[in-house]
Order: C-alpha cells, then structure tokens, then sequence
C-alpha cells in the first residue's frame, strides 16, 4: 500500500490535524508510571530524573514511526501483522499475547482509577473499579460510533487535568534546581535504584500505546485530502506536543516526591504517597493529586481498550461488540480487587507482564517502516532505521534484566 496523495487549495491549518498522538500519549501518563516516577523520587530524590527524559526521548521515535505507518498504509499496526502472518495458527497465538498485554494494561489503568475514587469518595475499590470501567465504555462509544475528533478532545481535556494535578505541588513546593541538573547525569545508588531505573525504561514503551497510535492515524487520515508532505509535519508537531506533555508531567512527578516525600515512610504507594502530600502540602495538592490520578486511569483505560479492540480486528479479522470486550478485559482488574489484592503490588506486577509483549510490537514496526514495499516513499532513512534498531534492541534488552531482577 501507498501514502493517500492529494492536495487542496490552501494548506489545511496544522493545529486542526492535532490529537492522534495526545490520545496515543496519554500511554506515558497511566497510573503505572506515577507510581514508579513516585516512588522514584520519594527513594532516591533527583538521581533518576535522566531515566525519565532519556526514555522520552525514546518514546518519541517510536510513537513517530508508527503514527507514519498508519498514514503511509492505511492500515494499523495489527491489520498489517493480519495480513503478513501466513498460518492462522501463529496468527492466533500472537493475538493471545497481545490480547494478555492488552489485559494487562487494563489491571494498571482500572485499578489506578479505583485507588482515585477510594481516595476522593471513600468508595470500594472494587466500586471504584466497575466505575473506571463505565466511564471509559462511554469514551469509547464515541470513538467506535465515528466521533473521533470528540473523543481526542475529551482524553485532551482529561490530560490537562492530569497535568494541573500532578504539576501543582511544584507550585507549592518548588524543587532544587540544582538537584535536578545533577539528575540530569547518568548514576547510580545501589542496586535498588537499578532496578527502578530499569523499570522506568523498560516499561516506558507500552505495546498498546504502538499499537494504539498507528491506528488512530489511520483513523484520523485515512482518506484525507491534505498532501502527505503536511501530514507528515503535522504529526512531529502532534507527536513533539503530546511527549512534551507527558515527559514534563512525568518529571514533575518525580520532582515533587524527591522535594516534599524523600525518606517519608509509606511513599511506596499510590495512598501512602496521597497521605504523605496531604500532611505536607495540604488537602488543596493531595486532591489535586487525586483527580489527576482519577484522569488518568479514566483517559488510559480508554485508550487501553481501544488498542484492545483494534489487535483482535486486525489479527482476528473479526470485530466483537464493544460491552463484551469491555466486560472480558475489565474482569482481571475487577477480580484482584474483590479478593483484596494490594493495588500496588498488583500495578507492579502489570508493568512487568507488559515487558512480554515489548519484543512483539517493537520489531514488526521497526521492520515494516523500513520497507519501501510497505511504507513507499515513507520508507525510514537508514539513519533512522539504525537509531530505531537500536532504541529497540535497547528497551527489549532492558525488559529482559527487569524480568531477571524482578523474578
């Protein structure tokens, strides 16, 4: 397949060709990361403010290729993998790992939400889960029913709140600025601090958010009149905006648990770190901290299933309702929450079960943007081709030791 070509009259505004990338990037702002950047700063205050922006840094280039793979063919990630996958049996055992990662970034996104309403409302975690799960069928109702714009714009404004919620301790408590240039060089502190950096990285990349992005460009351009030249620019400027967001509330994150939570007991939670803000920031940034965290898994879980939903159309070549799909990812969230396993621990260990699928949705992009037969004049250069083999050889080696130092 070819990239569309046409041409208008007059360049179309770039900023109306926004959004794919802010809603693929809200992937980098999940209630996994938070706990992790969380935590990263409440242990070992600024070291590891360099993991967070290299793996920024990282997400970039992957988020580009694969939103350039969904205009340049037409087609997601999954459709192409539907297509050049010849026995239907390994077609079918790759949709099971991918269908388990999917599962996976449910548990951390739902379970996220839950912890959000139990902190605000005082509600059941599992209440708060079967909540997450509605609000984020609604979303998604919008997106399946060819309202796609309107739902950019709600995970949009779900984002902003996200970042005022996360960003608003640095307000109250502004860091050292020192500190943080120091944490701008690469070190080390122990092995803990290793193995929190190797998670931080490793788990920057999520399947979904590659998944996700390749086809929600497809569906925003497929078809479009504006010539491939504006697309193209148009989706740098997406893909720079919307890391820029998620990168600096990532930081922030870390930035404030290193300046106000360092040493502070209990921290290693998402409600220990809530209490933690409370007592020394005050109810005003612990609450805010909150409905960023509730934003969040809101926004994720979304976008979470609608990733779902498109790896079973494109390696199944089948679409299944909405609600069942819905109703099949939720249940594994729901199930930890009514038998009281520790949120926590549970979001922990959905992060490392996603470091299976990093292998399975990092080569085949790599590998199809760099095909003139798939990409056309699209195609990566070979620089780009080079750093992308390289970024991925990197993530999935990193995967592989927060496997080995996990287990």
């Amino acid at each position: 397949m070819t990239a569309p070509a046409a041409t208008l009259a007059r360049p179309t505004r770039v900023v109306t060709l926004l959004g794919p990338a802010v809603v693929a990037g809200v992937a980098y702002l999940d209630p996994g990361n938070v706990a992790s950047n969380m935590t990263a700063g409440a242990l070992f205050g600024y070291l590891l403010v360099w993991v967070v922006v290299a793996g920024n840094a990282t997400a970039w280039l992957i988020q580009y290729l694969s939103a350039k793979l969904g205009i340049a063919t037409g087609a997601s990630l999954p459709e192409l993998l539907g297509t050049s996958i010849p026995r239907p049996w390994l077609r079918r055992a790759f949709w099971v790992q991918a269908e388990l990662v999917a599962m996976a970034t449910d548990i951390a996104e739902v379970i996220g939400g839950a912890i959000a309403l139990a902190l605000l409302f005082h509600w059941p975690l599992l209440v708060g889960g079967l909540v997450t799960g509605l609000v984020s069928l609604v979303l998604l109702l919008l997106q399946s029913r060819g309202r796609a714009q309107v739902f950019e714009r709600l995970v949009t404004v779900m984002v902003v709140v996200i970042g005022v919620g996360f960003c608003a301790g640095l307000v109250v408590a502004p860091p050292s600025w020192a500190g943080v240039v120091d944490g701008l060089v690469p070190g080390f502190d122990g092995s803990r601090s290793v193995l929190l950096a190797v998670s931080i990285l490793g788990a920057t990349i999520m399947p979904h958010a590659i998944y996700a992005h390749s086809a929600l460009a497809r569906d925003r351009f497929g078809g479009s009149p504006v010539p491939v030249r504006q697309l193209m620019k148009a989706t740098k400027i997406d893909v720079t905006v919307a890391l820029a967001v998620a990168g600096t509330v990532n930081v922030a994150i870390l930035l404030v648990a290193a300046g106000t939570l360092r040493g502070v007991a209990g921290t290693d939670s998402l409600e220990g770190a809530y209490t933690a803000l409370l007592v020394h920031l005050g109810p005003v940034i612990a609450t805010l901290f909150a409905i960023g965290l509730l934003a969040s898994g809101l926004a994720s879980t979304s976008v979470g299933a609608y990733a779902g939903s498109e790896i079973m159309h494109g390696l199944l070549r089948r679409r299944v309702p909405l609600l069942y799909r819905r109703i099949v990812t939720i249940v594994p969230a729901l199930v930890l929450l009514g038998f009281g396993v520790d949120p926590t621990q549970a979001l922990v260990l959905s992060q490392v079960a996603l470091s299976f699928g990093i292998p399975f949705a990092l080569v085949p992009l790599v590998v199809y943007t760099a095909r003139r037969s798939t990409m056309g004049d699209l195609r990566n250069r070979w620089w780009t081709t080079a750093l992308a083999a390289t970024a991925a050889s990197a993530l999935i080696a990193l995967n592989v030791v927060l496997l080995v130092l996990t287990f």
